[in-house]
């Protein structure tokens, strides 16, 4: 019988504590999601990062309109492993920008269910 021996394994919190991905678990309980939910850094920086232009935004109120719309895409029956949407983003100058999304749910490090949001062409 061959045993593979597993030499090293990059974790989902391994990716957390490198910043790759973004924990974003804590609002989105508030939002109504049941899984830990994480950001990859790309969609994080597109979406929720705030142009140091626009004062009247903050990162909280960003997050809390992607959770939204991602919320409003279950529900739809947009179902399924991988939810593809969308959000409208305002950028530095003053410009609305539509970010294709996507949200991947899958097992975490302990196999429990975890959610992603990655942007649409991420992996």
């Amino acid at each position: 019988m061959h045993q593979d021996n597993i030499i090293h394994a990059y974790t989902r919190s391994d990716a957390i504590a490198d910043g790759l991905l973004i924990e974003v678990t804590q609002l989105a309980k508030e939002a109504g999601f049941r899984y830990p939910l994480a950001m990859t850094r790309a969609a994080w920086e597109s979406c929720v990062r705030v142009p140091t232009a626009n004062t009247w935004q903050d990162e909280t109120g960003r997050l809390w309109d992607v959770l939204v719309v991602l919320a409003f895409a279950i529900r739809s029956g947009a179902g399924g492993e991988v939810i593809h949407f969308a959000v409208h983003v305002l950028d530095g100058e003053n410009r609305t920008r539509r970010i294709p999304l996507k949200a991947i749910c899958g097992p975490g490090d302990d196999a429990a269910p975890v959610l992603t949001i990655l942007l649409s062409d991420e992996d």
